[in-house]
């Protein structure tokens, strides 16, 4: 039954060409997302008697590549031609779910031998397309082929894979390709040619990077590949001479992929690299020059308006460019290269181009994200020696960036419905960008302060002015915004608290207002990271509150000393913190909390610091309770705080937590039977 199903479905589709052709309808293999979910239950089904299967694969591929090369011989019938290529174009991607549908544990050998003959088909039928690209090529059909290379590779090709299989052994016969290194050659080979002649397409580039960046992460295949000829080409060679998707003649929005090119052109050179800084700059020659040519423009005041605008473009590529390498090289010695190179020379190339088109996102958004990424601590990399400034002069152009950018974007005006991609997306990325630095661990940041620099306080205070520009309901309209501004609040409210204790009343109190809005947020990250904000705050004011003044105490020298601007704004506005503590306790008694033990943790200090109005919503929501169910419900609460001190000592939270999971369990139990009243429990406060 199942063979019968895989039949019909692969006959069905090549039937369906002649008509999609001939009568100009809406042809399947537009839309990729589809024939991709059909190909999955496909690979599955097509298993099942797999040695009908590829009999009947066999059959109609060996028919159909041969009416395809004598067309192709004697080209008079457009119409045939491309009713042939839709046929191969729905086989090759059959096949390859078909080698993809293989269990890896499966070592049923007859089978592989079913794959190498499949796998030999498409290969020949890609030397065969491949040779005539020069004269046009058809794009549906490359991007079948490079589908069945994903899934070669994905089941014959890796570290975890047998180099035994008869799928080699078949390869070998045929085509001459006895092992991995040289098949692994077929597959750059395939992608030096797509990134040749395929530099208008943006979906084949895209997917052609995506299979060098899948090469380029094993182990083991990263050092075969790095000792093909094919991969010193590319190191040596990735000029847009030789690929044309690297010119500035391509669409600013086809850019995005060359950040994924040199992500995997980094990884391959860092195989072999060491320290060879000779090597290093010799690879970097292509974007020494593109850095070189730009920054001439730009320094220039009577540079043509074509000559910026094409200044402007390949400024979008080489940040694209570095990007990739500067996410690839993960090591503390390949980093150094990098910063090095990059640092004092080309730093104020990319803050002038900041300066300069600040509105223009096209812009921006690759620099930022550049800056993004060079402070992120990937690996441990941002590893300096003790006598090393480079932490700092780090830190520092990635506040000049952040204050360039920031000042400038805060006076520009966008249409309502272009906010985010004109606006709020740069402002995302500077979050992200100093979150990053501030949780990086290579900056001891009292030295800012020490030495009277304000890179620090210019960086703090420009995060201030962004986020009192954004209303607050955009914080959670937007996802990525809504994730690294609370990423970088949790850093702040963790390592920076004497900054956060000093601001003014309002913009203190729009941060607890959003800390109160996140907690209810549907995204667990945002979640989490307000209940362990909340909880540094919390802990900070409670501190403030309780601690003893010891004789002797002084100040140092350079630090801040501890504002009451908190304790203030709270005997201002009490409500605030007991609206959170309503909400916390409403989320943990009455709805599917799914992060218990983060929203445990400020819970305590927001119950000692507001312990009148904690009895009277535990009264309220009592007699809230009907008249039988009020003692169970009294005995719970008193469970909740029994031994628990006046204090936030570790141990004492971990009791509360206890407490805390037993309260929940005892409150869900409860509201399984009848008669409970499970209003929240701001409306029981109301009530």
């Amino acid at each position: 039954m199942l063979r019968e199903v895989t039949n019909a479905y692969i006959t069905s589709r090549l039937e369906s060409v002649a008509v999609v052709v001939r009568d100009a309808l809406e042809d399947p293999l537009d839309d990729l997302g589809m024939v991709q979910q059909q190909l999955e239950q496909l690979s599955v089904i097509g298993r099942c008697e797999y040695e009908k299967t590829c009999t009947l694969l066999v059959q109609l591929f060996d028919q159909a590549a041969r009416s395809y090369s004598e067309l192709l011989a004697a080209p008079t019938n457009q119409i045939e031609i491309t009713i042939q290529e839709g046929q191969l174009t729905w086989l090759v991607y059959i096949i390859g779910s078909a080698i993809g549908g293989r269990v890896s544990f499966n070592s049923n050998e007859e089978h592989d031998t079913m794959d190498g003959e499949l796998v030999c088909r498409v290969l020949q039928l890609m030397n065969l397309t491949d040779s005539r690209l020069a004269q046009g090529g058809c794009e549906k059909l490359e991007l079948a082929m490079l589908s069945f290379f994903e899934q070669f590779r994905k089941i014959y090709v890796g570290d975890q894979v047998q180099k035994n299989s008869k799928v080699y052994r078949r390869l070998s016969e045929v085509l001459g390709l006895n092992d991995e290194p040289t098949v692994l050659s077929v597959f750059i080979r395939k992608i030096i040619t797509n990134l040749k002649y395929w530099g208008r397409s943006e979906q084949i580039i895209s997917k052609t990077l995506q299979l060098l960046n899948d090469l380029s992460v094993g182990y083991s295949c990263v050092r075969k590949l790095v000792k093909l000829d094919e991969v010193q080409f590319m190191l040596n060679n990735h000029t847009s001479e030789h690929f044309p998707f690297l010119g500035n003649s391509a669409a600013i929005t086809e850019m995005r992929c060359r950040s994924m090119f040199y992500t995997s052109l980094g990884r391959l050179l860092m195989v072999d690299l060491g320290e060879d800084e000779d090597r290093f700059h010799t690879f970097m020659l292509p974007l020494t020059a593109s850095f070189e040519s730009i920054g001439t423009l730009l320094a220039s005041s009577d540079t043509p308006l074509f000559a910026a605008d094409e200044a402007k473009k390949a400024l979008i590529g080489l940040a694209r460019d570095l990007r990739g390498l500067a996410f690839s090289f993960n090591t503390k010695t390949c980093y150094m290269m990098l910063f090095d190179w990059i640092y004092p020379n080309y730093t104020p190339i990319l803050l002038r181009a900041v300066e300069l088109w600040y509105h223009d996102p096209q812009v921006t958004t690759p620099v930022l994200k550049l800056f993004a990424e060079l402070v992120q601590n990937r690996s441990q990399r941002l590893q300096f020696d003790v006598s090393s400034p480079n932490g700092i002069l780090l830190f520092r152009e990635a506040s000049k960036i952040i204050c360039s950018y920031g000042s400038r974007i805060l006076n520009v005006d966008v249409p309502k419905d272009q906010t985010y991609p004109m606006k709020l997306k740069g402002i995302s990325i500077c979050f992200s960008m100093l979150k990053a630095a501030l949780y990086g661990g290579y900056v001891n940041f009292g030295v800012f302060r020490l030495y009277g620099d304000e890179a620090l306080d210019n960086a703090l205070n420009m995060f201030v002015k962004l986020l009192l520009s954004i209303p607050q309901s955009d914080l959670l309209d937007y996802p990525k915004l809504s994730q690294t501004y609370y990423a970088l609040l949790e850093c702040l409210a963790q390592d920076h608290m004497s900054f956060l204790s000093t601001l003014e009343p309002h913009v203190f109190l729009y941060i607890l207002s959003s800390i109160s809005e996140g907690l209810t947020a549907l995204d667990t990250m945002v979640c989490t990271g307000c209940c362990a904000t909340l909880d540094h705050i919390v802990t900070y004011l409670f501190k403030q509150l309780t601690q003893k003044v010891y004789p002797g105490k002084e100040q140092r020298v350079g630090m801040v000393p501890n504002s009451d601007m908190f304790l203030k704004v709270l005997e201002m506005h009490p409500e605030i913190l007991q609206q959170i503590l309503s909400t916390v306790l409403n989320v943990i008694m009455f709805e599917d909390c799914r992060n218990q033990w983060s929203m445990s943790r400020p819970l305590l200090g927001l119950i000692l610091l507001n312990e009148e109005y904690f009895n009277q919503m535990r009264e309220s929501i009592i007699r809230s309770q009907p008249p039988d169910k009020q003692a169970a419900m009294a005995q719970w609460f008193e469970n909740l705080m029994d031994g628990i001190e006046r204090n936030l000592l570790t141990k004492n939270r971990d009791r509360f937590t206890q407490n805390l999971s037993m309260f929940r369990r005892d409150i869900n139990d409860s509201l399984k039977g009848p008669n409970v009243n499970t209003s929240s429990v701001s409306d029981m406060m109301t009530s």
